[in-house]
């Protein structure tokens, strides 16, 4: 599997998708912001930090699947399940890059230049992000 683009994906998406992820990430942020406002920002930081568009996208990502199935005359719901597994795969390892690129800005921030502290943790973040997906990709290509 290589990484791609694909454009005609974003003439196949419709209004509705788009307004859906839309409200589902407003409404998780501002509950984030509800809940540091009412138990402080530790808390609420742990809210904010849910993706919150990855469960409209992934609903979305097996909506599509299942919907070209049936339009080849395949009554199957594996494949969009498999898709919306592939792509929370790939959510949990850019997950962990984040993790790092949090990790580096909560122990370097206090008494550093702020640009350079985020220009780290941006470089922690795509070297472990790239990192994690060649493991997988070598690990999984390999055994195969």
């Amino acid at each position: 599997m290589s990484v791609s683009v694909n454009f005609s994906a974003l003439r196949r998406t419709k209004w509705y998708e788009y307004t859906a992820r839309f409200l589902f990430g407003g409404a998780i942020t501002a509950l984030a912001g509800f809940l540091a406002q009412h138990f402080g920002p530790v808390i609420g930081g742990l809210f904010l930090a849910f993706p919150a568009i990855f469960p409209a996208s992934a609903t979305l990502v097996e909506k599509h699947e299942r919907a070209k199935k049936q339009k080849a005359g395949i009554k199957s719901t594996i494949r969009g399940r498999q898709a919306a597994a592939l792509d929370a795969y790939g959510a949990a390892m850019g997950c962990l890059g984040l993790m790092c690129f949090a990790g580096v800005v909560w122990k370097l921030m206090p008494g550093r230049n702020p640009s350079m502290v985020l220009f780290a943790a941006t470089a922690a973040w795509f070297g472990v992000s790239i990192w994690i997906w060649l493991f997988r990709k070598s690990r999984f290509c390999h055994s195969r």
